[in-house]
C-alpha cells in the first residue's frame, strides 16, 4: 500500500495543480458570442466564468463516488439505482454552485428546496415502481444521501472557485491533503494510542497530532504565498506578516480537524456496510470516495471561513 501511495500520490497532486492552473487560464479567455448565456455567472462578462474546468472534473468524480456509494448501499441490502444516485448527485452539484449570481437569495433558496423535493419524489416513485413499499424508505434515503453528500457538499468546491482564485482553492485542498499525509506517516512511525478503534483502528492520536502540525505549516506558508502573489488581497485581512502566518495556521488546524471528521464520516458508511474501502480504482488509496471524503466536509467550512474573514475585514 505504501508503494502505491508514494507512486500515485504525487501524480494526483500534480494533476490537481495542472487542472487548477488550466481553470485559471480558461477564465481569462473571451467568451464566443454563441455562449453569451454564460455571462450570468460570477466573473467578467467578457470571459469564461470561473470554475469551468473544476466543474468538468468534479462531475465525473461525483459520478464515480456515487457508483461506489451504490455498492456500499447494496452491501447493506438497500436497493440503489446507479442512474438515480448519480442524477441526485448531479442535481445537488448544480443547485449548490451554478445558480446565476443575479438570482435573488429567496429564489435561490426556492430553487434548492424544489430540487430536493424533486429528488425525493423521483426516488420514491422509482423505488415503488414495482408496486411494493418494502425498502422504499432506505432507498430514498440513499438517494438523498447522494444529493447532499456528493452533490450539495461537493458543490462548495465550485462555489469557492467562483468567488476566489484557483490558487486559493488549491491552497485549501493541499492543506486538507497535508493533514492526511502527516497523519499517515506519523501514525506509521510513532502511533501507539488508538483514536477510535471500533470505527477506524488504523488511526492514532499521534497521527492526528502529526497531521495537524503539517496542515498548520502548509496553511501558514500557503496563505503567505497567496498574499505575496496578490491571489489574496492583503487589505482584506490584517497588516503584518505575523497575522498572515498565524491566520493561516489557524485555518490549517481547522481544515485539518474537519477533514479528519469527514474521513470518519465516510468510515461510518463503510464500516456499516462491512467494507474497508469504497472501491479499488485508486491503488493504495481505495476508491474515489476514500480520497474526497475529507474535502467534502472541509469545502463548506472553508467557504464560510473565507466569507467570515472577508466580511469582518474593514472596507
Amino acid at each position: 500500500m505504501l508503494k502505491y501511495r508514494l507512486l500515485l500520490g504525487p501524480i494526483l497532486i500534480a494533476a490537481m495543480v495542472a487542472g487548477l492552473w488550466l481553470d485559471g487560464w480558461v477564465d481569462r479567455q473571451p467568451i464566443p458570442a454563441s455562449m453569451a448565456y454564460l455571462t450570468g455567472f460570477v466573473g467578467d462578462p467578457q470571459t469564461f466564468p470561473r470554475g469551468v474546468i473544476v466543474f468538468l472534473v468534479i462531475v465525473p468524480l461525483s459520478f464515480i463516488a456515487a457508483t461506489e456509494l451504490v455498492g456500499i448501499l447494496k452491501r447493506k441490502n438497500v436497493a440503489a439505482s446507479r442512474w438515480i444516485t448519480c442524477a441526485a448527485a448531479l442535481v445537488g452539484l448544480c443547485v449548490s454552485s451554478l445558480v446565476p449570481a443575479d438570482v435573488k437569495p429567496t429564489t435561490s433558496i426556492a430553487i434548492a428546496n424544489t430540487c430536493a423535493a424533486g429528488v425525493l419524489a423521483l426516488a420514491l416513485a422509482y423505488y415503488a415502481r414495482r408496486r411494493t413499499f418494502e425498502g422504499v424508505i432506505a432507498s430514498a434515503g440513499g438517494t438523498l444521501l447522494a444529493f447532499v453528500y456528493l452533490g450539495l457538499m461537493f458543490g462548495f468546491v465550485l462555489a469557492i472557485r467562483r468567488e476566489h482564485s484557483a490558487w486559493v482553492l488549491l491552497w485549501i485542498l493541499l492543506v486538507v491533503k497535508s493533514f492526511d499525509i502527516g497523519a499517515y506517516f506519523t501514525g506509521r512511525s510513532i502511533g501507539k494510542h488508538k483514536m477510535i478503534p471500533w470505527l477506524s483502528p488504523g488511526k492514532t492520536w499521534e497521527g492526528v497530532l502529526g497531521g495537524l502540525v503539517l496542515s498548520a505549516i502548509v496553511a501558514a506558508l500557503g496563505r503567505w504565498l497567496l498574499v505575496e502573489q496578490d491571489w489574496l488581497v492583503p487589505e482584506r485581512f490584517s497588516d503584518g506578516l505575523a497575522w498572515v502566518l498565524v491566520g493561516g495556521a489557524i485555518a490549517g488546524l481547522i481544515f485539518g480537524a474537519i477533514g479528519q471528521i469527514g474521513d470518519l464520516m465516510a468510515s461510518l458508511l463503510k464500516r456499516d456496510a462491512g467494507v474497508k474501502d469504497s472501491g479499488t480504482s485508486l491503488p493504495g488509496f481505495g476508491g474515489v470516495l476514500d480520497v474526497i471524503d475529507s474535502p467534502l466536509l472541509v469545502a463548506p467550512v472553508a467557504y464560510w471561513w473565507m466569507w467570515a474573514i472577508e466580511s469582518a475585514a474593514p472596507a
